[in-house]
């Protein structure tokens, strides 16, 4: 969500690893850590860009309500941290596959409007990305693990304007159960949808 410009859906982390990563955000980027939570971005940096700051709030709330009714809170693994090439950028990556995917691609088909993204579906955790990485930090960053999982449970979506600090627009709880998470999956792994939401 940093050095950016729209709005974003991200899923801020609670819980244990939600304090593990701003504890290493704390230590190695304290930029970060005052600016955002710990957080995955669901919609703005990949996949799809943000939504135009122009959209009706509340467009984007009645287009988000029913997909987050409908999705069950999960509790995924966060990989080992990943330098994002050419960049300064460390986070820790999340399986882009299975439930995660298919929250993305209902939002992404929600018929809400987005700006468009260079990169495919990449869910992350920022560590660090406003610091210049000396070959020390980078070595002791990619040594970290954070073993908590990463609890997604609740959207919280975010209008971002830098160098203005971002502002959170609503959240909406996770409210499904695990049997419409395990369908979803499967229609997103098939390219298809039930419905528009």
């Amino acid at each position: 969500m940093a050095a950016s410009f729209g709005i974003f859906v991200l899923a801020e982390l609670p819980g244990e690893a939600g304090a593990a990563v701003r504890a290493i955000q704390e230590q190695y980027d304290p930029k970060l850590a005052r600016l955002t939570p710990p957080h995955v971005t669901l919609v703005g940096s990949s996949g799809v860009g943000a939504i135009p700051t122009d959209t009706p709030v509340a467009h984007i709330r009645a287009a988000l309500e029913p997909i987050a009714a409908s999705t069950a809170p999960m509790r995924l693994p966060l990989h080992a941290p990943h330098r994002f090439m050419q960049t300064d950028i460390i986070s820790l990556p999340l399986d882009p596959n299975g439930p995660l995917r298919a929250l993305h691609e209902r939002i992404a088909r929600s018929g809400l409007p987005f700006k468009r993204s260079r990169f495919l579906f990449s869910p992350h955790c920022t560590l660090t990305f406003y610091p210049t990485l000396t070959p020390k930090r980078e070595r002791e960053l990619l040594a970290m693990r954070v073993t908590a999982p990463a609890i997604i449970d609740t959207l919280q979506v975010y209008l971002t304007r830098d160098p203005q600090p971002s502002s959170l627009l609503f959240s909406l709880p996770l409210a499904g159960s695990a049997a419409a998470v395990s369908s979803a999956s499967r229609d997103a792994a098939s390219g298809t949808s039930p419905s528009r939401a």
